[in-house]
């Protein structure tokens, strides 16, 4: 296939010219050649969800395995998979969603190491909200807040909305990034509820008032992953790429994978006050004390083994395709879009 053998290199050019044009400041990126640093685009790295890539490389895993790895934090679920797309980046710490949303379109987009088992999603009402918010149907003709349209957080509002009998455009959806602008726009009334992550969660309950937070619903645990899902497992945060780069560079994506799983290990067998003492101090804002209690209640909402289960990736297809008339209508092979074999 001439166009398959052609595409590879012209995707490399592309994605140093990329690199070079919006990723310099952020990453550090690697010289037009290429070199062996991998590139990861990170969903909004300040976020607990995505713990586990940088903590391994704050605890120097990726390095012990043996690959050089520059992290970007892309502060979106979907700008993190655009810059997949553009070659700027070459793997993704994202939602597994975008991998079955890619798979619809007919492009193989693959997990290959599972870093959550919670989707850890919030939906939070500002203690400023311009009408009287007590559920979800009170939501519509609302602001309501997401990291950026087309994530994860995105798509867990319209399922709501779709739960609920509301079409997916039912809220006006605003895009406020997922750490301290979050914070900032709920504090500030700009929206009237949001789809949030801790520790913006912890932060805003902190700062406003845990009374004058009202939380809508919680998926940072199983009962509300059972709740709303009707699943005792969902994966959520995992390493993706385009199976081109996979199949070129599957010493890397093992060495990335086997980085991740000692990264998971280290969270399930030290305190958070061990964990938060090995993040960026700037993660945790101006405080610690709450940086480290999200942590402590985060902690069992990571994976374990990095593997990505049948049942679970059919619970995503299924949740995506009841407010996705494009996943719902295509066959979307759920085999393609993940692979433990980078986990043997």
């Amino acid at each position: 296939m001439a166009h398959h053998l052609v595409r590879r290199p012209l995707r490399r050019a592309v994605a140093a010219a990329a690199c070079l044009a919006t990723l310099a400041a952020a990453s550090g990126c690697s010289s037009a050649g290429g070199g062996d640093a991998v590139r990861i685009g990170v969903g909004g790295q300040p976020l607990l969800v995505y713990l586990p890539t940088t903590l391994a490389q704050q605890l120097g895993y990726y390095k012990k395995e043996g690959v050089q790895v520059r992290l970007a934090d892309l502060q979106g679920g979907s700008k993190a998979l655009q810059a997949m797309q553009g070659g700027s980046v070459d793997v993704v710490s994202g939602y597994y969603d975008h991998t079955i949303q890619m798979q619809a379109k007919h492009k193989d987009v693959v997990s290959f190491v599972n870093m959550l088992r919670y989707p850890s999603l919030v939906l939070a009402v500002s203690p400023k909200a311009s009408k009287k918010i007590d559920s979800v149907d009170d939501l519509k003709g609302a602001k309501v807040g997401v990291t950026a349209p087309g994530s994860s957080t995105d798509f867990f509002l319209k399922k709501l909305l779709a739960d609920h009998g509301m079409k997916a455009d039912a809220a006006s959806v605003q895009g406020i990034g997922g750490d301290s602008t979050a914070v900032a726009a709920m504090e500030q009334g700009r929206v009237d509820a949001a789809v949030m992550l801790d520790p913006a969660v912890s932060q805003l309950q902190k700062r406003a008032g845990a009374k004058r937070v009202k939380i809508l619903t919680d998926t940072r645990t199983e009962r509300g992953v059972k709740e709303d899902f009707g699943v005792s497992t969902y994966p959520a945060a995992v390493l993706y790429s385009d199976r081109d780069w996979l199949e070129d560079h599957p010493d890397q994506a093992r060495k990335l994978a086997k980085a991740i799983v000692r990264a998971l290990k280290y969270i399930d067998t030290h305190s958070a006050k061990e964990i938060a003492a090995k993040m960026p101090r700037k993660y945790a804002g101006d405080d610690p004390a709450v940086y480290e209690k999200a942590i402590a209640q985060a902690k069992d909402a990571y994976a374990k083994d990095g593997l990505i289960r049948p049942d679970g990736a059919a619970a995503v297809h299924k949740v995506l395709s009841a407010f996705t008339p494009e996943i719902a209508k295509a066959d979307v092979d759920l085999k393609k879009t993940y692979t433990n074999e980078y986990l043997k």
